[in-house]
């Protein structure tokens, strides 16, 4: 007999799992649902699913024209960040699809009016052949010139060349404007969802590949000898530390949670063996405790859950003090992250940042008088304000605050940015 089969808990790796055998819809409903009770967490994990959703979208629904499709994904895109509102990345991808789309049908309608100006291809006297030599050649349209001049992302893939549109249609010449205007006939489907699945696979692979050219600059930002506090650290940040420790020594200051500290699984057990076996020093340091080590740290690591277009930082909670004694003790501030996840949202309210989560761990419920005299909250995430942050790392390399707005304007589209997938759901 069979031994009976554990338990069943929804994760990441599961949902990717059922995305082909359940219906579009269905998949959306199911990721909404694993975004509202947290079974999908993590800015890595939430943008990676949010873009296989998304994907899927592309790929199997039947959609007519560009219009029909970039409403079909905005209109998810409400969905998700509903869902799930604290997690920036999800609107950050949502939005660079988006953009991706009108880059793809913008080449696509810029060479189709390129191939055929007027859409009429005036006959040939029948006594004249024309040979290849022959032929005039023909100036570049303004269009096309536009198209070559504008700046490109990373993700604009060029669009099938053998594309001819049949003589029954009439392409018209492409208005330079960023939304798709609706002629289906101008815009060959096929080739446009094959190039836009090819453009969200590399964003899927950009995501994938950020700790790895992320940590390309640890050797450059730690020196030896440095003393480096580092709050919680993400994966991001431990890969971070762990490329710089195999080529230097230097002391780190590992400020964990206090529960944390006291469970039995310790998440940094690792960590510290990498570091310590090249030979740096790694001193555990609870939350209330950190003030008495500032004065002598060169430097503070902080990995990102997003970071918004104004420059400050979606933190795990407890960094945000760090960041600020940082600041009064004249501390160089660094924050580690990816592209993906600089926002282009740019809510002025700090208050919207702050998700809460469950109190238990602090108040042992079993203290019937604590439970029902005082609110206990536990706050899982904060921010931390543009002015307590020197330098921002990502896999393009090293920023300032300033640099932040010419990234937003490379990925995102104008129209896009101005876009609200938030609505009304922040409190």
């Amino acid at each position: 007999m069979a031994p009976p089969k554990g338990g069943y808990a929804p994760n990441l790796d599961k949902f990717l799992d059922t995305l082909k055998s359940r219906p579009v819809d269905a998949s959306v409903e199911f990721l909404i649902s694993l975004l509202k009770r947290r079974q999908i967490r993590g800015s890595e994990s939430c943008a990676i699913a949010t873009a296989h959703v998304l994907l899927q979208i592309v790929a199997r629904d039947k959609w007519t024209d560009v219009d029909q499709l970039i409403g079909r994904i905005q209109l998810v895109g409400r969905k998700l960040v509903a869902a799930q509102p604290y997690e920036l990345v999800i609107g950050n991808v949502v939005k660079r699809v988006l953009g991706l789309i009108r880059d793809e049908a913008e080449e696509d309608r810029n060479e189709t009016g390129n191939d055929s100006p007027t859409g009429e291809t005036p006959p040939l006297p029948p006594a004249i052949e024309v040979t290849p030599v022959d032929k005039p050649i023909r100036p570049l349209s303004l269009v096309a010139l536009g198209s070559f001049a504008r700046t490109q992302s990373m993700f604009n893939l060029l669009s099938d060349p053998d594309f001819i549109p049949s003589p029954g249609s009439t392409p018209r010449l492409g208005s330079g404007a960023s939304t798709p205007q609706r002629h289906p006939q101008s815009t060959n489907v096929q080739a446009l969802r094959s190039e836009v699945i090819d453009g969200i696979e590399e964003i899927m692979d950009e995501i994938r590949q950020v700790d790895e050219q992320v940590q390309a600059y640890a050797e450059i930002v730690i020196h030896p000898g440095d003393y480096v506090l580092v709050h919680q650290p993400s994966r991001t940040v431990q890969k971070f530390l762990t490329r710089a420790a195999s080529k230097r020594k230097f002391t780190v200051f590992l400020v964990v949670d206090p529960s944390a500290a006291s469970s039995n699984d310790d998440p940094y057990a690792a960590l510290r063996k990498s570091l310590t076996s090249g030979g740096s020093t790694v001193v555990n340091i609870m939350n209330v405790g950190l003030m008495a080590y500032m004065s002598k740290v060169n430097k503070v690591i902080l990995g990102a859950r997003a970071i918004t277009r104004k420059g400050g930082v979606l933190v795990d909670a407890g960094a945000a003090v760090i960041a600020r004694a940082a600041k009064e003790q004249g501390r160089t501030v660094i924050v580690l992250g990816g592209v993906y996840k600089i926002s282009p949202d740019s809510r002025s309210h700090h208050d919207g940042f702050v998700e809460w989560g469950d109190p238990s761990k602090y108040v042992n419920f079993a203290d019937g008088t604590m439970v029902g005299q005082v609110r206990v909250r536990n706050a899982i995430a904060e921010f931390v304000p543009t002015e307590l942050v020197n330098t921002y790392i990502t896999n393009l390399g090293a920023h300032s605050k300033d640099h932040l707005h010419g990234i937003i304007a490379d990925h995102y589209k104008e129209e896009d940015i101005n876009f609200d997938l938030f609505g009304k759901i922040q409190r």
